[in-house]
């Protein structure tokens, strides 16, 4: 990792006699896509808020780029761009409008450029309740990013976006990373996790239960590999017994198998299938997915 731009310690956040976080950690290194995981609930969010300086923690240190956000709020304004998970625009605001209204309040020139790389001239006289989910999606990103910020956090970005739509942002976000710009990423979608983030950090009941890099993540679990097998003639059933293996399932003419030595199991299961006169059709050997870890992780709590 690269030298921390973004460092979190021992946060803590009450709210009344209800501990959201207890204790978090974590720091994020410049220009990496970092990516917050965790259940409905679980403090992502709250998290969040208190690095954006919209609440107070109850304990803990907080820095972005050397700056304290909860003491040097004007400072913060020039270092950090924000997309938070619902707008607080007016329906009524013209895109332009806010366009204007956010490049005043950071104290910079109207940004052409962004603009013209969002797409979003032509829909700059359209009132913002008129806008697709998509649309009002890019300009929120655009918004965020006005005042050329160090670090940008993003807030369920695709949350309610068709699959071209979310295909589009994920690219915006890997194009915004390869500038040099820190990306704190708060989603549900294992699978923009994955594809997205260097590092992500799952919390869970107010703790961070396990951090590192999605690779690290899955192998983290319980260690088991899937097989699954389709041969040509069905020759295998799901009463073949195979070392060190578990039968999963047999669906739509494919066998499943779970394993920790991957190696043996398919030279056994390969050497049955030749025995028998057969040929493979397709045969698939797959690590868990960051999904089905964060469930394991989830359901283990």
């Amino acid at each position: 990792m690269n030298d921390p731009i973004v460092s979190v310690t021992d946060l803590v956040k009450h709210y009344g006699s209800n501990t959201v976080l207890n204790k978090i950690n974590f720091e994020v290194g410049a220009g990496e896509v970092f990516g917050l995981l965790g259940p409905n609930g679980a403090g992502k969010t709250t998290t969040l808020e208190c690095l954006e300086g919209l609440r107070k923690p109850n304990g803990g240190t907080l820095q972005i780029a050397g700056c304290d956000p909860q003491t040097q709020e004007h400072s913060l304004r020039s270092l950090l761009g924000v997309q938070l998970q619902s707008s607080a625009l007016p329906d009524s605001i013209k895109v332009s409008e806010a366009l204007q209204l956010f490049c005043s309040w950071h104290g910079v020139a109207q940004r052409d450029d962004l603009i013209e790389k969002f797409g979003i001239t032509p829909f700059l006289t359209k009132q913002f309740k008129q806008l697709s989910t998509g649309q009002k999606r890019r300009l929120l990103l655009v918004l965020a990013l006005v005042n050329s910020p160090r670090v940008l956090i993003l807030d369920e970005p695709t949350a309610g976006l068709d699959v071209q739509s979310r295909a589009q942002l994920h690219d915006e976000i890997r194009r915004i990373k390869q500038q040099g710009i820190t990306v704190l990423l708060a989603t549900h979608d294992m699978a923009e996790a994955e594809q997205l983030c260097d590092r992500i950090a799952i919390i869970l009941n107010g703790k961070i239960a396990f951090s590192g890099t999605p690779q690290e993540v899955t192998a983290a679990g319980n260690g088991q590999t899937k097989i699954t097998l389709r041969t040509a003639h069905g020759s295998l059933s799901a009463s073949e017994a195979f070392s060190g293996t578990t039968f999963v399932q047999e669906k739509e003419g494919y066998l499943e198998w779970k394993t920790r030595d991957v190696a043996e199991a398919v030279t056994q299961i390969l050497g049955k299938v030749k025995a028998a006169n057969d040929t493979v059709e397709d045969l698939r050997v797959e690590r868990p997915s960051l999904e089905e870890r964060f469930l394991e992780l989830v359901e283990g709590n």
